[in-house]
């Protein structure tokens, strides 16, 4: 299906408010699944990211969640908590009588907050509600660009939105990868309708569209970016979440993670700003297992993260065009 549901063991699913203008993607594990983080913004919001360092206590995540609506989209991740907690999954060092168990939802949010749609919610912010309602709906099919976390985004001056690849290596490791672009940077070329990503392209997936050979390309000319990058944290921001099949470490996860933010270094121009809140995940299922040489394979799993997440960044704002 080219999405990151061509991962075994993983679902996704979305809730948006179209009033609003905003919205929420749950990506869910069938069980509980290693997750490392990669923070390479200087305005990032996050929920348990601590928790995911090598080093600490929870090594796997019952659900991860991307969001729009700044701040208050992290109460995104208490919805879903709550639906988990009732079905029983979550974190407990010892299983008490009537002591719940602790879901583990790390979680990580983008600005949409001045990109249209009513915001007026006074004191009832959407997000719970909304993280609720998404993982009740998790499927292997899902909608790109103007849906989810994605359905407020913005990618420059031009619609972001949602977006998902994948791809299985002929020895069998499945890879992929989602995000919700809404980056100051721009994914077009300057002087072109072409993605800065498009020699990553397959079958045609982001409209096929090739630059000039002769574009000579002006360092300080990054394209359609946004007009104002604005002071405030957070309000650019892409977030992402790549997977795999192959069991990993904590530690292996995290590295992941690390290359796999290559992936955006490749489709956004320029990425990672002090105004940016970038932020990327990486999830293992751990269906089989990682083979020798490990560190061999870790990488090629890593460089594959980094290209289907390019391919989901140029996905999501393709899709998004015309909404």
């Amino acid at each position: 299906m080219n999405l990151i549901t061509d991962v075994p063991g993983l679902k996704i699913g979305q809730a948006e408010d179209v009033t609003a203008l905003t919205g929420v993607t749950v990506i869910y594990p069938d069980i509980s699944a290693v997750c490392g983080i990669d923070v390479r913004g200087g305005g990032p919001g996050t929920r348990e990211s601590d928790a995911l360092a090598p080093e600490n206590l929870v090594d796997a995540i019952d659900a991860l969640v991307l969001s729009g609506g700044s701040v208050y989209g992290l109460a995104a991740a208490d919805g879903v908590a709550s639906v988990l907690g009732a079905r029983g999954r979550g974190f407990g060092l010892i299983d008490l009588p009537g002591v719940p168990r602790s879901p583990v939802v790390p979680a990580a949010i983008l600005y949409d907050l001045a990109n249209g749609g009513n915001k007026g919610w006074g004191q009832d912010p959407p997000y719970r509600a909304l993280g609720a309602r998404a993982v009740e709906t998790v499927s292997d099919r899902f909608e790109l660009g103007a849906h989810g976390a994605g359905i407020g985004a913005r990618a420059g001056q031009l619609r972001g939105g949602l977006g998902s690849a994948s791809q299985r290596t002929a020895d069998g490791i499945h890879v992929g990868a989602i995000v919700a672009v809404n980056c100051f940077g721009s994914v077009i070329m300057p002087g072109s309708d072409a993605f800065w990503a498009w020699p990553l392209e397959q079958n045609g997936e982001a409209g096929g569209i090739r630059p000039d050979p002769t574009l000579v390309v002006d360092g300080d000319d990054w394209g359609p970016a946004k007009a104002n990058p604005a002071a405030v944290g957070r309000a650019n921001t892409t977030i992402a979440c790549v997977a795999t099949d192959v069991a990993l470490t904590p530690a292996q996860a995290k590295r992941v993670a690390q290359m796999a933010s290559a992936g955006l270094a490749r489709a956004i121009r320029p990425i990672f700003a002090p105004f940016d809140g970038d932020v990327v995940f990486a999830m293992s299922t751990a269906h089989q297992s990682l083979a020798e040489p490990t560190h061999f394979n870790l990488a090629r799993i890593g460089a594959l993260a980094a290209d289907c997440l390019a391919r989901a960044v140029m996905r999501g704002v393709y899709a998004a065009k015309d909404a």
